[in-house]
């Protein structure tokens, strides 16, 4: 059997239904790890240690019963400190929160608690998602595994270490202008921002009001298949959330590209902006490899990749600082220095300016509607840059500058980041996949292809453990 902390979650629900691995087992052996490790990665803010072991024994009782819930059943996985969970604090990185306690689950959490799904603990990000790696905060940022001195990307950071690491094989993030598919480009893993309303916002502390999405991070295309159709749903609390049945992203996931039309998106990266060059080599030979196993590739435009940019940031900015005026007004020695900077421009977009945003944001979504006529699916770069070093503020600011993933935050369209290998020194490389709305089954069906054909999931960081694992009780 696969070493239990790399086992993906299809590995281990089929290992767990079938009775041949316990969920407790499971769990005990990543909650050693997480003690055996984090201090390395700083991935966790709380461990829910106890709790776990709780849902698993329960998992385990269940499944013994013959009543099987479904596929993430005594699965464990973890979750970013921004979604609540009844009686925790959801302090989204922040000082300003650490006092909080939820009254009640998010609709996720709720969703995955039906759903029989384990929960490790509450994981890093940047505060509020949004500023950086910031080192004037209660915690530290959370670092890199493939090499500790690097940004895991961000503001998902935790999500992204934890389960590069291997102590976890799912986890919640979310995603503004790219925060699930930036640390899955940095970290190496799989992150899939879906459609705007197909997984509910409700509890999940906003960072904007219309830019905003729940993502299902993992380490494989179909186990993040697997965890989107948990989290995924109809909310009727929810306004933002869509009233439509999720579609079956499991059904046709290995069909295969072959007579599949995809349009790439190259002046992102070799015209608009300034790209490093394994990054563009490595997407150049996903094209050919998605050519020699069927689909049909070509070339496309869109406007300018800074109009996009412009685009996603006046409205972050504007609802940004709506949601956290008051805090930054009255209490703004609270915030990290790289969060007060990156809020307070926002009180200076004028609602004018606002207002000529979502205005332009209607038009660019009519124009990719319309590219998108003729095509299943685009591809593009997701991270322009390789990650910097995270003490170098300068640089790190750079590669969220340089960057094409806030594109699908204002279409609101599903996107995925999937490795495309690594440079010599062994830091991962990742292309970005989007497609219509709500087509994520077409979105992970290519995924699936490439990284299958691939085997650029199977790599793990050279994880050392610096003392023994103290055996959970």
């Amino acid at each position: 059997m696969t070493d239990v902390a790399w086992l993906t979650v299809a590995e281990g629900s089929q290992l767990l239904r079938a009775k041949k691995l316990s969920p407790v087992e499971w769990t005990k052996a990543l909650l050693d790890r997480i003690a055996a490790i984090d201090s390395q990665y700083n991935a966790f803010l709380v461990v829910t240690a106890d709790q776990a072991l709780a849902q698993a024994k329960a998992a385990e009782a269940e499944i013994a019963k013959g009543q099987w819930r479904g596929p993430m059943h005594g699965v464990p996985y973890a979750c970013k400190d921004i979604f609540d969970i009844e009686g925790m604090a959801t302090t989204c990185h922040s000082k300003i929160r650490i006092d909080h306690r939820a009254s009640a689950d998010a609709f996720v959490v709720k969703r995955l608690r039906k759903a029989g799904a384990v929960l490790l603990g509450k994981v890093a990000l940047h505060e509020f998602a949004t500023g950086g790696p910031a080192f004037d905060l209660p915690w530290p940022p959370a670092r890199n595994p493939w090499n500790r001195d690097l940004h895991p990307g961000g503001s998902s950071s935790g999500s992204g270490a934890a389960l590069a690491a291997g102590m976890a094989p799912a986890a919640l993030g979310t995603d503004t202008g790219g925060s699930v598919r930036n640390p899955a480009t940095c970290c190496g893993i799989v992150g899939m921002k879906p459609t705007y309303g197909a997984v509910s916002l409700n509890g999940v502390f906003p960072l904007t009001y219309s830019l905003d999405h729940v993502g299902p991070m993992t380490r494989t295309v179909e186990d993040n298949a697997i965890f989107f159709h948990a989290i995924a749903g109809h909310d009727p609390d929810d306004p933002t959330s869509a009233r439509r049945e999720t579609p079956d992203c499991l059904k046709d996931l290995k069909a295969g590209v072959k007579g599949l039309r995809i349009g790439v998106i190259e002046h992102f990266y070799r015209q608009d902006a300034e790209a490093n060059a394994d990054q563009v080599r490595a997407i150049d030979q996903a094209v050919d490899l998605l050519q020699k196993l069927g689909a049909s590739v070509k070339t496309i435009r869109l406007s300018p990749l800074s109009l996009w940019t412009d685009c996603n940031r006046t409205i972050h900015q504007a609802e940004a600082y709506a949601i956290h005026e008051k805090d930054v007004q009255q209490r703004p020695e609270d915030f990290a220095a790289l969060t007060r900077n990156r809020l307070l421009p926002g009180a200076f977009v004028s609602a004018a300016k606002y207002i000529r945003a979502q205005q332009l944001r209607a038009a660019l979504c009519r124009e990719f509607a319309d590219a998108m006529r003729d095509l299943d699916a685009v591809m593009t770069l997701s991270s322009l840059l390789l990650p910097s070093r995270i003490e170098d503020a300068a640089a790190v600011a750079k590669t969220y500058d340089q960057q094409a993933r806030l594109v699908f935050n204002v279409t609101g369209t599903p996107a995925i980041s999937v490795l495309t290998g690594f440079t010599a020194s062994g830091i991962p490389l990742a292309m970005q996949i989007a497609g219509s709305a709500f087509e994520e089954p077409m979105v992970y069906r290519i995924a699936q292809a490439y990284e299958a054909a691939t085997g650029f999931a199977d790599r793990h960081p050279p994880i050392k453990l610096r003392e023994k694992a103290a055996t959970t009780a």
